[in-house]
């Protein structure tokens, strides 16, 4: 028994817009899964953890530069967010004092020493570790490093009588030699990383090749890990830079760094807390230009897993 279908005619008048030809859709909002909803929910707290670090991070270093701008008077007055009474005399200041610009001349002097004999002194060390092996190599590597553990404060009366007898007392070298026994195992050990990820066959090749160890040292193999080389000048840079204890004992005069001259501001008046934020803000300079200079060194060092 067939059953027979009629057409259903549907009643264009019934719709007062279907009798033109429109169509008549409904939107539907996007369904997410589960796994989006759960990565978009990550994206959004990740975004808002970096904009809170980045305010927490620059907030100090902007009051820092606010105060700088401000006469002692106002900042002893209150919390405010901008200078009202803005003046650039801190700045003058310290460039027109020579005990203040001297202090910043005589820091970089010093550190640019530092990084000059650490370098100097870990480049082959760390070879010797990276190539060849030898009874005691591991304990000897260890024993370098243990001197990271120990506080400048150790080191300080040995530092200080031993310099005093040879008369290198408030001397530039004086300083950069005391901080080279914690600059120079950091260096081997960051160096040692990067060469260790270099071929041995390279080194081979170069001696077939008629390259003695000089020139095969300084034309080829330097220029493999200059990226290693720029985070180890940066991590010296920033250990020497800030360091104080040896820095402000063995210096009295002329070999004074600018970390000693601040911790002098302190007046018949009280302490001068427009001049010191104007020396603080001309501190960090420094340390902002090495970062810039070196900042992919140091982005391929972390990515390697050598740092």
């Amino acid at each position: 028994m067939t059953q027979s279908s009629t057409p259903i005619s549907h009643n264009n008048d019934s719709h007062g817009g279907a009798s033109h030809g429109y169509k008549v859709t409904k939107e539907q909002a996007p369904v997410y899964s589960r796994a989006e909803r759960k990565a978009r929910n990550a994206n959004t707290r990740g975004r808002f953890g970096l904009v809170l670090y980045v305010i927490l991070l620059l907030l100090p270093i902007y009051w820092l530069i606010n105060m700088s701008f401000k006469t002692n008077t106002e900042i002893l007055s209150g919390l405010s967010f901008f200078p009202a009474d803005f003046t650039w005399e801190n700045y003058a200041k310290i460039f027109s004092d020579s005990t203040w610009y001297m202090g910043y001349v005589n820091s970089i002097f010093y550190v640019s020493m530092n990084m000059v004999i650490s370098l100097l002194v870990a480049l082959p060390a760390a070879y010797a570790f990276s190539r060849y092996k030898f009874i005691g190599d591991k304990h000897m590597f260890f024993w370098l490093l243990s001197n990271r553990m120990a506080p400048p404060a150790v080191f300080l009366l040995p530092f200080f009588q031993l310099y005093s007898s040879v008369g290198l007392f408030d001397t530039h070298i004086a300083v950069a030699l005391a901080h080279c026994i914690f600059t120079v195992p950091l260096a081997v050990w960051i160096l040692e990383g990067f060469m260790s990820g270099v071929p041995r066959e390279i080194d081979e090749t170069a001696y077939i090749d008629g390259y003695s160890f000089p020139k095969f040292f300084v034309r080829i193999f330097i220029p493999l890990i200059r990226s290693g080389i720029g985070v180890t000048a940066f991590f010296c840079f920033m250990f020497s830079w800030v360091e104080l204890l040896l820095a402000r004992t063995l210096t009295s005069v002329d070999a004074k760094p600018i970390a000693a001259i601040m911790t002098r501001t302190v007046s018949a008046s009280g302490m001068d807390w427009g001049l010191l934020a104007a020396a603080g803000v001309l501190t960090i300079l420094p340390g902002m230009l090495v970062i810039y200079f070196v900042r992919n060194h140091v982005a391929k060092g972390f990515a390697l897993g050598r740092v």
